[in-house]
């Protein structure tokens, strides 16, 4: 199940809410919690029943791991403790290898020993990405006392598998929501805020990201003579678009969901496209993601304080499991490397440069490296690889522009604006600026834009139907 769907829209959804504020606050929100917790157990086995095991199983083992960690600290036996961290780390990772790396890793041991080992493919469980590396940070999280063991595995097993970021994040980590868990209020204004968000994040989804997606499609069906050099730079346009608005949209109708719920929880994008470096740039996209990765790979590891080589090693070692939790395949390790190389040279060099160069220049600079890296995001096979570079390079087959080419753009001439400003803070400016003008006509476009929002994406999905 998914939220961009009419089944999640008008099933699933309203029976969650009604249950949920019927149900009363009693118990520090426990019973609360127990619908949010079955609900997310329903969600999660809508595709594949069987993964249910797989969380509960996540779920227990963090639950008991996290509280014998926060027993022997109790009892300044912090030894004892590391061991109970060292078990959630292992047993966790090796979940997300087995189902998610068993293939990529044994096509390694063929290609190295040149044996033609057969293994059977495993279905990705839904969310095991986020779940996993939320319950680590959980035990990690009390081991370093930033929060206490939670003693009630029904708050916990809310927490694990909360229903709206389970898909695509954001990553939320316990200390950051576990006085939320017992206390915490949905108000009239929260459950309006929250509902406006999920309605643009749904808008994102539907209207943009899938729009742009299909427009990509068309482009990388083109035989490499049919591409040319306008076609490749647009179609790339189109996926770094649709890769922003498809993961910011699911982001948004997380954020909102949760408000809903009462659970405020941090932003995960901040207009990424208008950074200035490629620092900048991860500053801005998958914050949860990247916050997750500093706080326990960077800084464990020595961050930037153990001197240059290494502070460049903990580099690397943060943008390799990036590449990886991205993906299981070599394409997602080289645009790792990819990031971290350019991160490195503006540690090392660019910086300086940067600062001094005009801010159009710097901008435009960092799109044309975040577009190329996406190259390298969209493709397993090395083969489009090459096709798009040596277009986008001026040496296409089929020329510089054609009347296919022109075509194409002037007839999504429209959506092209509307995802490139909605890439920017442009309209949430001009919600801000109307608001401060007058107030209650801020509130009337607001309504109708979002009633347009939802009716256009409804439609979209119900013509998807057929």
């Amino acid at each position: 199940m998914v939220f961009s769907s009419l089944l999640f829209l008008f099933r699933f959804l309203p029976c969650v809410l009604l249950l949920y504020f019927i149900t009363p606050s009693c118990m520090k929100n426990t019973w609360k919690n127990l619908v949010l917790f079955l609900a997310s157990l329903v969600f999660y086995a809508w595709g594949e029943p069987v993964y249910i095991v797989l969380m509960l199983f996540s779920t227990i083992v963090d639950y008991i791991n996290g509280g014998m960690a926060g027993y022997f600290i109790n009892r300044n036996r912090k030894r004892a403790a590391k061991l109970f961290v060292f078990l959630s780390v292992v047993i966790n990772l090796s979940l997300l290898c087995v189902f998610k790396y068993t293939g990529f890793i044994v096509s390694i041991w063929d290609a190295v020993t040149g044996m033609d080992v057969k293994v059977k493919e495993l279905a990705l469980p839904i969310g095991i990405s986020f779940y996993t590396f939320q319950t680590m940070s959980y035990t990690i999280d009390v081991y370093r006392e930033d929060a206490k063991a939670e003693k009630n595995i029904i708050n916990f097993g809310a927490y694990v598998a909360m229903f709206p970021q389970l898909i695509a994040g954001p990553i939320v980590r316990f200390k950051d929501i576990s006085v939320l868990l017992r206390e915490r209020r949905s108000t009239i204004e929260k459950m309006s805020e929250g509902a406006l968000r999920f309605v643009i994040g749904l808008g994102k989804k539907v209207i943009l990201a899938n729009q742009a997606g299909e427009i990509f499609k068309t482009v990388t069906a083109y035989s490499g003579e049919n591409l040319t050099t306008v076609s490749a730079w647009f179609g790339m346009l189109m996926f770094a678009l649709q890769i922003y608005f498809d993961f910011s949209g699911y982001s948004d109708m997380a954020i909102g969901l949760m408000s809903v719920f009462g659970f405020p929880i941090p932003e995960n994008f901040n207009y990424p496209y208008l950074s200035k470096s490629i620092t900048e740039f991860w500053r801005r996209w998958h914050i949860s993601l990247g916050t997750w990765f500093k706080e326990y790979v960077y800084i464990p590891l020595g961050g930037s304080r153990k001197g240059a080589f290494r502070t460049f090693f903990n580099i690397f070692v943060v943008w390799f499991l990036t590449g990886l939790w991205h993906g299981a395949s070599w394409n997602f390790i080289a645009w790792g490397m990819y990031f971290c190389f350019f991160l490195v040279l503006e540690k090392l060099v660019l910086w300086k440069l940067l600062q001094k160069l005009p801010a159009f220049f710097c901008h435009m600079y960092a799109l044309i490296i975040i577009y190329f890296g996406w190259l390298l995001f969209a493709w397993e096979d090395i083969a489009h690889h090459r096709i798009f570079i040596k277009a986008m390079a001026g040496s296409a087959d089929a020329g510089f522009v054609n009347t296919n080419t022109m075509y194409m753009i002037a007839s999504n001439a429209v959506l092209l604006v509307l995802l490139i400003v909605g890439s920017t803070n442009i309209p949430a400016k001009a919600g801000t600026w109307i608001c401060n003008k007058n107030e209650v006509l801020s509130n009337l476009l607001k309504t109708v834009f979002i009633s347009i929002v939802f009716l256009v994406s409804v439609a979209y999905l119900v013509n998807g139907t057929y």
